[in-house]
């Protein structure tokens, strides 16, 4: 049910949550994602530890191996290219959001970058909007470029997801 909460959602509950009374920061901003993440990697787990067979469960169970023993060393490391992809796609998927970081992490005033989490951060998102508003053409040019640059990195995340499922495949089949 938390997949379908539009992200501007997201991003007033965690500034209420966490912006009012203190100021806008990059924690504020992570935790808005990683809430918009959490049910895309919970939900591929799921999907990921049912590809694993009963029959592989019941054995290690037949073995006298307790079942959180089975989780740990049988389950898992079938399951674990499966867990970094769904991971990998869901920071993929958040990567553009714009609303949460208007509302918890949003540096209107300056372009300069700062490392500091404590503090509010300029962010790909947001700099394109603002970019892409401004009256100026060489403003509309750097918005093309940063847009660029975060379809890179999706397409990056994507392909490296990709490989992982295929490796996270091979290796269970054995071909």
């Amino acid at each position: 049910m938390l997949a379908g909460i539009p992200a501007i959602v997201i991003g007033v509950f965690v500034f209420g949550l966490l912006v009012v009374g203190h100021a806008q920061s990059g924690w504020a901003a992570s935790f808005a994602l990683a809430c918009l993440m959490l049910p895309f990697v919970a939900r591929s787990v799921q999907e990921v530890l049912l590809l694993v067979p009963n029959s592989t469960r019941e054995a290690s169970h037949a073995l006298g191996v307790p079942k959180w023993r089975t989780t740990l060393s049988v389950v898992l490391p079938q399951t674990v290219g499966g867990i970094i992809t769904g991971a990998t796609l869901a920071v993929a998927r958040v990567a553009g959001e714009t609303a949460p970081l208007l509302f918890t992490s949003s540096l209107l005033t300056s372009n300069d970058v700062s490392t500091n989490p404590s503090h509010a951060l300029f962010s790909i998102p947001l700099a394109i909007f603002e970019y892409s508003e401004s009256p100026d053409p060489h403003d509309h040019e750097l918005a093309w470029a940063i847009a660029l640059v975060l379809m890179i990195f999706i397409l990056v995340a994507n392909l490296g997801a990709r490989a992982l499922a295929g490796r996270n495949r091979r290796s269970l089949t054995g071909r």
